[in-house]
């Protein structure tokens, strides 16, 4: 397991990634999370669809919550050839209750908290808090990696537009 100083700080100080992170062009590494049901969900079960990762630290948070709120909305334009994932250490009765609360519909919720599979194989995982870092991914749908943004400061919210851009090329 690699460990490293990314540069990523939360509130200035710095944060620790453990893991390795896959570069631009490379193949996706597979990892497997939970859905709502506590059932396995495979990246490699949407092959064949454009993939938009949304990785956030807690959706009990506010720049958490206006993420997967606004990835919610950008869903509904992008077509059904477009998955988005949004990925969490929050348990699945957690993320459950908070997009029903939220009215989050469109965004496939994967909890990350059994095994950290998405914050090791992405190099995501905060060490000393156990949540995974603030980025956004996108993926070809042969599941090569086509953008990744790793926000540096985790109180701050990705560039969404950059992301949106990287999605319609694709398409």
């Amino acid at each position: 397991m690699q460990k490293k100083d990314n540069g990523i700080t939360l509130n200035g100080s710095p944060l620790v990634l453990v893991g390795s992170r896959p570069l631009v062009s490379q193949s996706a590494p597979d990892f497997t999370a939970v859905d709502k049901h506590l059932s396995p969900v495979r990246l490699s079960d949407f092959k064949g669809k454009t993939v938009i990762i949304s990785s956030v630290p807690s959706l009990d948070t506010d720049v958490c919550d206006k993420q997967t709120r606004r990835f919610n909305e950008e869903a509904a334009l992008l077509g059904k050839n477009v998955v988005v994932l949004t990925l969490s250490m929050d348990l699945p009765f957690a993320q459950s209750r908070w997009c029903g609360a939220a009215g989050v519909n469109r965004v496939k919720m994967l909890s990350d908290y059994q095994k950290a599979d998405f914050g090791l194989n992405y190099g995501l995982l905060i060490k000393s808090l156990r949540l995974l870092a603030r980025a956004v991914l996108v993926l070809d749908r042969e599941g090569f990696l086509q953008y990744q943004q790793l926000v540096p400061e985790i109180t701050h919210e990705p560039d969404y537009d950059a992301a949106i851009k990287a999605v319609k090329k694709l398409l």
